[in-house]
C-alpha cells in the first residue's frame, strides 16, 4: 500500500513553487530611465528619453517619493506609457534631481546660450497592473 506522506510533501513544494510565484510577480520589473534636453538660444536642440529593462538587480532602497500612478492600455510598453503622461513624469523626475548644465558665450555682440536638463540613468521599479502602471525611484547603491 502507498504513503501519504510522499503526497503531502509533494502539495506542499508545489503550494511554496505558487506562494513564490505570486511575490516574484507581485514585485514588479525594474527599468532603467534616462531624460536629456538641449536648447540652443531658447530653441530646442535635442530631446531623448531612454528606456531598457535592467539587466541586473538594482538596490531594493525607495526614495521617499510617493508612486507614480499612471493610466495604462493593456500590452502598452513601459516608454509609450511614459511619453504618453510625460507632463507627470516629468514633475515626478524633478523632484529626483535633475542636472542643469548652461553656457553663455559672447561673440562679436552676440550672445549664444546653450542650457541642457539631463536626469542621470536611475532605476524604476514598475508594477503593470490591468489599466495602471506604479512607478517608483529606487536609490543607487
Amino acid at each position: 500500500m502507498r504513503s501519504r506522506d510522499g503526497d503531502r510533501t509533494l502539495l506542499c513544494r508545489f503550494c511554496a513553487l505558487i506562494l513564490f510565484g505570486m511575490f516574484t510577480l507581485a514585485e514588479g520589473s525594474e527599468y532603467l530611465v534616462s531624460y536629456r534636453y538641449v536648447t540652443q538660444d531658447a530653441k530646442l536642440l535635442n530631446e531623448s528619453l531612454q528606456v531598457s529593462h535592467a539587466m541586473k538587480k538594482c538596490s531594493n532602497e525607495l526614495f521617499d517619493l510617493p508612486a507614480l500612478y499612471l493610466n495604462a492600455q493593456p500590452h502598452e510598453d513601459l516608454r509609450t506609457i511614459l511619453l504618453r503622461r510625460f507632463d507627470l513624469f516629468f514633475d515626478y523626475i524633478q523632484k529626483l534631481g535633475l542636472h542643469v548644465v548652461h553656457r553663455d558665450h559672447l561673440l562679436n555682440r552676440q550672445t549664444t546660450s546653450i542650457t541642457s536638463l539631463t536626469l542621470k540613468t536611475t532605476c524604476f521599479k514598475v508594477e503593470f497592473n490591468d489599466s495602471f502602471v506604479i512607478i517608483q525611484a529606487l536609490k543607487e547603491r
